[in-house]
């Protein structure tokens, strides 16, 4: 299991896959997000629409949301290249010219490829203060290996400079490690058998406090080790110790440091819940924190948004539909609903 799949208990998987109308035809549904492939998709029907939406009288908002929002990621790079050689205009640039605030935000985080929005936001996180480990660690840590390669090869040809480079300059201590070591995507697949001794060795080196060559232990074994392995380490380092291991990390560590180890843990142990978490928060300042909405939601659309959705209907006793509808206003409110559709969790 990749880690921007996460571990999902198999009772909350069938808690979902029970609820849903095609639960006994995975094969076809193949994917735990809520938007799919549009399975009537004509790309230049779809150009017609966003052309008409744009120059007819007044900007047709809702017609650019049903559409944007209704397509996969791979469905709406075909628009966009078919708008460009149809009308030989952008298509973002048009919507962007069309569109403002948080709509034109979101229309740009769904039209623009994953990667390149992984790399915009990587940059901005690197280079704003007091920002960098959240974002950058929900980034590193996250997205599969080969979405994680392309990313930062996108980063590399947008701002000329390695992503490294930037982690080294902008942050330090044990939360540039962390980013570093995130960063070369070498986390370990689970292969399906059991190392215990792996295991006991990994107990030992976390149950150890003090000095440098302790942090290095808990970077390597947080950012190498596969999501199944920590989980077995987090219960065996219960039971050898009586304290979760999240208690250790606010013993141990302070400020930076503590917050990556937390949010890593959080990740390893359920990234469904993690996201939940994240979007539950975002919701409760006193403004909707739209650019976490916005990046969640769009990103993890097509991965699995809906375990999200459950796991945010279990912690908070509300679905994430409900949510967004009782606290987001303003020509966004439509676009940020659709991608999480309107389910019973």
């Amino acid at each position: 299991m990749s880690v921007s799949s996460g571990p999902i208990g198999a009772s909350l998987t069938q808690e979902i896959l029970s609820s849903l109308g095609l639960a006994n035809k995975t094969a076809a549904w193949g994917t735990l997000g809520t938007l799919r492939t549009f399975l009537s998709f004509s790309v230049d029907k779809d150009v017609q629409k966003l052309l008409k939406a744009i120059t007819g009288q007044g900007v047709d908002h809702s017609t650019i949301v049903d559409v944007l929002t209704n397509r996969s990621r791979e469905q709406r790079q075909l628009i966009s290249r078919a708008f460009q050689e149809r009308t030989k205009q952008d298509l973002l640039k048009s919507l962007q010219a069309a569109l403002s605030g948080d709509l034109e935000k979101i229309v740009v985080a769904l039209l623009r490829p994953a990667a390149q929005s992984d790399a915009q936001a990587l940059r901005t996180a690197l280079k704003a203060s007091g920002s960098a480990g959240d974002v950058a660690l929900e980034i590193l840590a996250t997205r599969a290996a080969p979405r994680l390669q392309e990313c930062l090869a996108v980063y590399k040809h947008d701002f000329q400079v390695e992503a490294e480079e930037d982690i080294r300059t902008e942050t330090n201590g044990i939360l540039q490690d962390l980013l570093l070591a995130l960063s070369k995507g070498g986390r370990e697949n689970y292969s399906g058998v059991i190392d215990y001794n792996l295991e006991e060795q990994d107990v030992q080196a976390l149950q150890q406090t003090g000095g440098s060559s302790t942090a290095s232990q808990w970077v390597l074994i947080f950012t190498q080790r596969s999501p199944e392995h920590l989980i077995r380490v987090f219960d065996q380092y219960r039971r050898c110790t009586g304290q979760e291991l999240e208690d250790a990390v606010r013993s141990c560590f302070h400020g930076d440091a503590q917050r990556a180890l937390l949010s890593l843990a959080s990740i390893m142990r359920n990234t469904a819940l993690y996201f939940a978490d994240k979007l539950h928060q975002a919701l409760q300042e006193t403004e909707p924190d739209f650019q976490v909405l916005t990046r969640v939601l769009v990103s993890r659309s097509e991965i699995d948004l809906l375990s999200i959705r459950a796991e945010f209907k279990k912690k908070f006793g509300k679905s994430l539909y409900s949510s967004l509808q009782g606290t987001v206003r303003g020509d966004c409110h439509s676009a940020l609903l659709a991608l999480c559709r309107a389910e019973d969790i």
